[in-house]
């Protein structure tokens, strides 16, 4: 099995995306680059969606956009990420299994994350992996280190990174600041690509 890493920024901007809009389903792409063996850095993440996340021509367009700017950044889409309706819900959505798997086809070691708003809250890491386990299924890993714990094929680049990402929710309101391909369609001066204005170093 492949290891990954999620930066400070791709899962930052994973939690906006999913505190922005706390009552709807989201869901969006992760960028990155394959190092050494088999080893994924998971460097970005491109939001989506939050009206139209069922396959659409609107899902469709923001993919191919995502990933033609992932290809200008000299990364490429390595994963899928989701956050459901309800807090507790950390089901991989049948439209979550079907992107990628659309994913895998140019990446061999995607992943695809749904973000546990229960444990969100806590300020604990969040993301729930999920990898196929046939060419159509996926399903939520289950090893020994559990994924985000020392020794773990998952981990964060800082440890820091779920607390801080909660910080700068309750403190600095940063997620009103967020814009997704949806809201992009609704005011094109949103920089859905890169959310400049959300970007957090870890001091």
């Amino acid at each position: 099995m492949a290891s990954y890493t999620v930066s400070h920024q791709a899962y930052l901007k994973v939690i906006l995306h999913s505190t922005k809009y706390p009552h709807k389903a989201v869901n969006g792409v992760l960028l990155g680059s394959l190092s050494g063996s088999r080893h994924v850095e998971i460097k970005d993440a491109v939001p989506l969606l939050h009206h139209w996340t069922s396959l659409s021509p609107m899902m469709e367009i923001g993919f191919d956009l995502a990933r033609s700017y992932a290809q200008s950044q000299g990364l490429q889409v390595v994963g899928y990420y989701q956050a459901c309706e309800r807090l507790d819900d950390t089901a991989l959505a049948p439209v979550g299994e079907t992107l990628a798997g659309k994913i895998k086809e140019h990446f061999q070691d995607a992943v695809a994350f749904v973000v546990d708003g229960e444990v969100m809250k806590a300020g604990a890491p969040a993301l729930v992996p999920f990898l196929p386990s046939s060419s159509s299924s996926w399903r939520p890993v289950s090893v020994s280190p559990a994924p985000f714990t020392e020794g773990s094929s998952f981990v964060l680049e800082s440890s820091g990174t779920p607390a801080r990402a909660l910080y700068v929710v309750q403190r600095w309101q940063m997620h009103h600041k967020f814009g997704d391909f949806d809201d992009h369609l609704e005011d094109v001066t949103i920089d859905w690509l890169r959310n400049p204005d959300c970007h957090d170093e870890i001091p």
